[in-house]
């Protein structure tokens, strides 16, 4: 990720990013623009994003989305998560940002990979009403959750190949097979 190198509200941000034709990430105060996705990438995000609407089905009131909608905390930063779930009402005011979500998972590249690990991690852990963080590897079939505790400690458990992926804040148990098909060999 390439910020631009100067600092900028979040005013600033909100309002260039609703006229811009590309997606920007913003923390504390400077803006990153998006890279563009492989076709692995957005496989396993569509995958993803078929077990949880098959699971959630219409009469839940929690919500999914993809690539397209804002995680915000307290204007330190504005993410646009490959896929997160909502279920607090709050989050039905604002079409584009949504600021309590109890899941969020990011599908893992070369080139982002390190900042999931660390800063995007740490900055999502001060949302409140996170209970579990996934990130899935596109190079091996590996799913890695980080669960937060009722001690308010974070667990990391990771499934493989053949395990059945368990993503308690939903409710969801799906075999990791699942998320590659149709997935291209690297």
């Amino acid at each position: 990720m390439i910020a631009i190198p100067h600092y900028i509200s979040p005013e600033e941000y909100l309002a260039l990013e609703r006229q811009s034709s590309i997606r920007h990430e913003y923390r504390q105060g400077l803006v990153y623009a998006m890279a563009g996705g492989t076709d692995n990438h957005e496989r396993i995000a569509f995958n993803l994003l078929k077990i949880i609407d098959n699971h959630l089905g219409d009469a839940s009131d929690c919500r999914f989305h993809a690539g397209n909608v804002k995680v915000n905390y307290v204007d330190e930063f504005y993410y646009y998560p490959d896929a997160f779930v909502t279920c607090d009402a709050r989050d039905r005011e604002d079409r584009y940002i949504k600021r309590y979500p109890k899941l969020i998972v990011e599908v893992l590249s070369p080139s982002t990979e390190v900042f999931h690990r660390g800063d995007k991690f740490e900055d999502y852990q001060q949302v409140d009403s996170l209970e579990e963080y996934v990130l899935i590897a596109q190079g091996s079939q590996q799913v890695e959750c980080q669960r937060r505790t009722v001690a308010g400690v974070w667990e990391k458990i990771i499934y493989e190949r053949n395990d059945t992926a368990v993503l308690s804040s939903i409710g969801l148990e799906f075999a990791v097979a699942e998320l590659y098909r149709g997935i291209e060999a690297t």
